[in-house]
């Protein structure tokens, strides 16, 4: 494909902070950002423009396609139909096959396993017919999660015994679901790789991520897995990015067992920049961020070595009332969304402290 010349403009569907840490990304390579999102966000407020309407609105999409050279999502719950309304007029990348997939729990737990890949033993349930063929084949405790719009803990319900599945089901509000083994792991870790459309691919070192009430509290690099196991989850995550014929940066969230024959359970992907690698931003030279916009623009990757050690923490709701002290603190690097409302659960910012490498690959 061919390269888009600086001063090209970059479509994103969304206008969350991931959508701002891009648009912010691409203006260092002299690309200008046009947000498409269903109301004003954090990415709107260092665009170079922005475009307010529905998604549903097929006008407001195509004048939005017609005005941009590519065009990109923040968030794998772009409505397919709104991103195919543009793919018809500009070229989306990652395509609409990894948009699709990353949608529906259901799907992805079976795309993944068909790639031969491990995941924990699931099941679908469509109603409460469905409850006792799941429960012969998935082993409890599990956990019940909405095929759709499920995110940062929402949508789920733990099942310790089998009567307590009506419930769960009908806590979740009786939506289309999958039963899903709960997997006895040490850590959970992240590969994030960047894949051009000639097939190149890198990836930044593997973060351990820790979790609290279902959000992603902290991510930290180098990790303790051995090379071996290292080698596996990037294999891993390879073999999806080529299924899915991918171009950007996709991140792929995994168990760590350490088990001697499977030591990694795939549990879900995202495609698109990801929270557990914000880190590249203060720790590398060319961030998850500009290697998302080198891939999509057709230009070289850059490089995904880390100079430093690093400790990202995302700012939840209040935390953000911190701001003074951690923009004060030796090593720490500040980043605030813009977000005028620190509600409970709300990402609001986060903090990454540097600290010089001392080890990993």
């Amino acid at each position: 494909m061919q390269a888009l010349a600086p001063g090209s403009i970059i479509g994103i569907l969304g206008g969350g902070q991931l959508g701002r840490m891009l648009a912010l990304a691409a203006a260092r390579l002299g690309f200008k950002c046009h947000i498409y999102n269903d109301a004003a966000g954090p990415a709107c407020e260092v665009a170079a423009a922005a475009t307010l309407g529905r998604f549903d609105d097929v006008e407001k999409l195509k004048t939005f396609a017609g005005a941009v050279d590519v065009v990109t999502y923040e968030f794998e719950n772009v409505p397919v139909a709104a991103a195919a309304t543009v793919e018809r007029i500009t070229p989306v990348r990652p395509g609409l096959k990894a948009l699709q997939v990353s949608q529906d729990r259901l799907e992805e737990k079976r795309f993944v396993s068909g790639l031969g890949l491990p995941v924990a033993p699931f099941a679908s349930i469509e109603s409460a017919q469905d409850f006792a063929t799941a429960l012969r084949a998935v082993p409890l405790p599990a956990i019940l999660k909405t095929r759709r719009m499920g995110y940062d803990g929402k949508g789920q319900a733990r099942v310790a015994t089998a009567p307590e599945l009506p419930t769960a089901h009908a806590e979740i509000g009786g939506v289309p679901a999958t039963l899903e083994a709960i997997v006895d792991f040490g850590c959970e870790v992240s590969v994030l790789l960047v894949r051009g459309s000639d097939g190149e691919t890198r990836f930044y070192d593997i973060p351990v991520n820790r979790h609290d009430g279902g959000i992603l509290d902290t991510s930290r690099v180098p990790c303790d897995l051995c090379e071996r196991h290292q080698a596996r989850a990037k294999a891993i995550a390879h073999t999806l990015a080529a299924a899915l014929h991918y171009v950007g940066v996709l991140a792929v969230e995994m168990f760590h067992t350490g088990d001697a024959a499977e030591p990694l359970i795939v549990n879900e992907f995202a495609p698109r920049v990801h929270n557990s690698g914000h880190w590249t931003i203060d720790a590398c030279a060319v961030s998850q961020f500009e290697n998302h916009i080198r891939a999509i623009a057709g230009w070289p990757l850059g490089t995904t070595e880390r100079h430093s050690d690093a400790r990202m923490q995302n700012l939840i709701g209040a935390d953000v009332g911190d701001w003074r002290r951690l923009a004060g603190e030796p090593g720490a690097c500040l980043h605030l969304y813009g977000k005028a409302e620190a509600r409970p659960g709300r990402k609001m910012g986060h903090v990454t402290w540097l600290k010089p490498r001392t080890g990993g690959p």
